[in-house]
């Protein structure tokens, strides 16, 4: 499918998913520093072009090792303080980043594909419409999260089973952005 049909302008949000869309996702782990936290090829150059584009970019993002004990919210800010400060400097943006800390299946549940780091996004940003929102992910998780939404979806291919077809499926995110 072909994003031409879509009538995407300067008013659209773009939601993205971190590990395995931004950076190199550790398999069966998690990023806790920004040690750790390696940018996936062409993602400054294509942050950059979207930068130049959408009016928000929004980042929502599953870490679950918080929960888990293997890492603190303070953890997560750190990596994305360090992420997003390399972004702006390759002429990028990121206007905010939300995550979710807990387990699957917690009470308060702010995961993917649930739509609660959306509606905070909406809170903070009240001209995000989610008909006029792209979500960008490579897990089903993302898939449904954008489409439960409205949203239009990518998929940025990955090694893990996929069960849930996106609007559009690309290689990477630098792939992606040479299509706006």
């Amino acid at each position: 499918m072909s994003i031409d049909n879509w009538n995407i302008d300067p008013t659209w949000t773009l939601f993205l998913d971190r590990d395995g869309v931004i950076n190199e996702r550790i398999m069966g782990g998690y990023v806790t520093n920004p040690n750790e936290f390696e940018f996936l090829p062409g993602v400054l150059h294509g942050l950059a072009r979207f930068a130049r584009f959408f009016n928000r970019i929004v980042v929502v993002t599953n870490q679950q090792g918080v929960g888990k004990g293997l890492m603190t919210e303070r953890n997560v800010l750190e990596v994305h303080s360090y992420m997003c400060d390399q972004i702006h400097r390759s002429m990028g943006r990121v206007d905010k980043c939300f995550f979710a800390p807990n387990l699957v299946g917690a009470e308060e549940d702010l995961r993917k594909p649930g739509p609660v780091m959306a509606e905070m996004a909406k809170l903070e940003f009240p001209e995000i419409e989610f008909e006029r929102s792209i979500m960008v992910g490579d897990t089903d998780s993302d898939i449904l999260f954008g489409k439960n939404l409205g949203m239009k979806t990518v998929r940025i291919k990955t090694v893990e089973p996929i069960s849930v077809e996106a609007d559009l499926t690309c290689e990477s995110l630098a792939e992606f952005s040479k299509m706006i």
